[in-house]
């Protein structure tokens, strides 16, 4: 069986670094910076007050209680500052530009308040509560380093210093196409021996959730030309498709007899749930190769397999600097059993009070719900059959 290293290198192998775009600011949320970002302007671009009160040179405050003539209100956007002439305070907002030659900020809790004339009763020294020039960020500076994930910070310091776009890394296009004669479209009436469609729905999710942009198929039936036809019209301009089902070893497995000696490679992968994958590049009759990532049916082991092997390669054609999940390293509060030669992802609960870890539900490929309960996947390597209760194991957080 094939080592779920090597089949993970053969998956994020499919996928080239994306392209650059320049997006809107409120459109890169959660996206990756393709290049480094300089400062096109300086943080503040102006001295600036801190605090709402008076502005003064500091020579002037001989002492305690003083009295000075206010010369001239500046509220913040205020363009016509003039300097301060000698012996006078100008009253002053937050974030309004400081006049020239005031070197201290009385806040408004030290004096009487006066309008044309100011009783200062006490003051802090020069300097204190002046934002100066460059104090956040210089001009020409590195801003944002390439491969920072966008979020609302991100976005906001880049709108302050006057950017209405960033480059980042397009979303990786992907094609999910379900396959299975069972299968019925949620909202519609279930017939004998027939199941609800969730595979698409819920890869498209991880896939949005990865960094990557869904494209859902319609999903289709277990025939090889009606697969195949699915294939060449619905394919057309994403980087990657990605199946569920029709990959395993019995009759109809309609993924692998339409892509068998096509260029997409099956294998055993020594893991469980996920055992039957396929990768590889399929040509579509316009000529064009396009990559294919082929999972197993079972929504447990479609999901599992997604995590393991399409996840970290999205992340990394994205440059995302955390390709891989969060893992930890934590005792079990029960023991467990893991088949020999086979690498066991199991749902996990963590208990974050007691620090422990425990595996929810069985290790059934179909137990969706329970699935839908954890919020950890517990590894249990290749050579590891059992484990009891107190020995640490690897855990992904999934949340």
């Amino acid at each position: 069986m094939r080592p779920v290293e090597e089949h993970a290198a053969v998956v994020t192998a499919l996928l080239p670094p994306a392209p650059t775009v320049d997006v809107p600011l409120a459109a890169a949320l959660g996206q990756v910076l393709a290049r480094d970002i300089p400062a096109p302007i300086s943080l503040p671009p102006f001295a600036n007050s801190a605090m709402d009160g008076y502005a003064v040179r500091a020579a002037d405050l001989t002492s305690f209680p003083i009295e000075l003539p206010v010369s001239q209100d500046i509220p913040a956007g205020r363009q016509d500052v003039g300097p301060l002439a000698p012996g006078t305070a100008a009253r002053i907002m937050t974030g309004a530009p400081m006049p020239a030659d005031a070197d201290t900020i009385v806040q408004v809790e030290r004096t009487d308040g006066g309008v044309d004339r100011v009783r200062i009763d006490s003051a802090p020294p020069a300097g204190v509560h002046v934002r100066t020039v460059g104090e956040d960020v210089v001009a020409g500076s590195l801003l944002l380093p390439a491969g920072s994930v966008v979020h609302g910070p991100q976005i906001g310091v880049a709108a302050a210093v006057g950017l209405a776009t960033l480059p980042v890394r397009r979303a990786v296009r992907i094609l999910v196409l379900s396959t299975g004669t069972e299968l019925v479209a949620p909202g519609q009436p279930l017939g004998p021996g027939q199941i609800y469609e969730s595979n698409s729905a819920m890869l498209a999710a991880a896939i949005r959730e990865a960094g990557g942009e869904p494209v859902l198929a319609h999903f289709v039936s277990d025939d090889v030309d009606e697969f195949s036809d699915r294939l060449a019209s619905a394919a057309a301009e994403v980087d990657l498709v990605l199946t569920s089902g029709g990959v395993s070893a019995g009759a109809y497995e309609v993924v692998k007899d339409a892509l068998t000696g096509r260029g997409v490679e099956f294998a055993k992968v020594a893991m469980q749930p996920g055992m039957p994958q396929g990768a590889g590049h399929v040509t579509l009759p316009d000529g064009r190769a396009v990559a294919m990532v082929t999972l197993p049916g079972n929504p447990v082991s479609s999901y599992v397999s997604f995590e393991v092997f399409v996840r970290p390669a999205i992340r990394a054609a994205i440059g995302h600097p955390d390709p891989l999940r969060p893992a930890v390293r934590v005792p079990l509060s029960v023991g467990l059993e893991s088949p020999d030669g086979k690498r066991q992802f199991r749902r996990g609960v963590l208990d974050t009070v007691a620090g422990t870890v425990a595996p929810w539900g069985g290790p059934g490929s179909h137990l969706l719900a329970w699935l839908a309960g954890a919020d950890a996947m517990i590894v249990v390597p290749e050579s590891v059959t059992s484990l009891a209760a107190g020995d640490e194991v690897e855990v992904w957080l999934l949340s």
